[in-house]
């Protein structure tokens, strides 16, 4: 008894089994168990995170009553914060708006895949806060919309995405092509 193997078959499984040349390295797969372990803590720092924000931002602030004057013009603020003598009000305002940015740089690439992606978290990021500052302004007493604060949240977005959030979200989510192989790919009939 002789066996044959018909070579269509056997050409077409190489093929489907070959990797694409132009497609991007998979990179290392976290196994599905640790992908969702990583995605349910990422939603519950999220959600804490969430929760402190509207407690350092959404309370009125005794101290701020009476600076309640919008701010439309990118780094009036900032060139008043680094002109205030303390030193320490300086780092508390500045550092503090660059650490609350933070968050959504590390957390969004592991959450929403779709946004991971320099200029797309800094652009969430941007929104998200730009929300919160019209909140600020438009509803509580004490608290101002200010551009700055969005900027330099979206600089902390960056920072975070930059230094540990891009590689958080390439684990948890391994892209399998580029985003140009969208344009460039032929199809074969």
């Amino acid at each position: 008894m002789t066996w044959t193997v018909r070579r269509d078959t056997t050409k077409r499984a190489e093929e489907e089994a070959a990797p694409d040349p132009g497609a991007a390295p998979a990179g290392p797969r976290w196994p599905r168990g640790a992908r969702i372990a990583a995605m349910l803590v990422s939603f519950v720092f999220m959600v804490g995170f969430a929760v402190v924000l509207a407690r350092l931002t959404l309370e009125p602030s005794v101290a701020s009553e009476q600076l309640t004057h919008s701010n439309l013009r990118p780094g009036d603020s900032i060139r008043q914060y680094l002109g205030q003598p303390a030193f320490r009000d300086t780092v508390k305002q500045l550092g503090g708006n660059i650490a609350l940015g933070v968050p959504f740089g590390l957390l969004l690439p592991v959450l929403a895949p779709r946004t991971r992606g320099l200029l797309r978290v800094v652009v969430v990021t941007a929104v998200v806060m730009t929300l919160v500052e019209l909140v600020q302004g438009a509803l509580i007493t004490g608290r101002a919309f200010d551009v700055d604060d969005v900027i330099l949240n979206s600089t902390g977005a960056l920072l975070g995405y930059v230094l540990l959030g891009r590689r958080l979200g390439r684990a948890v989510h391994p892209r399998r092509r580029h985003w140009w192989h969208r344009f460039t790919r032929r199809t074969t009939p």
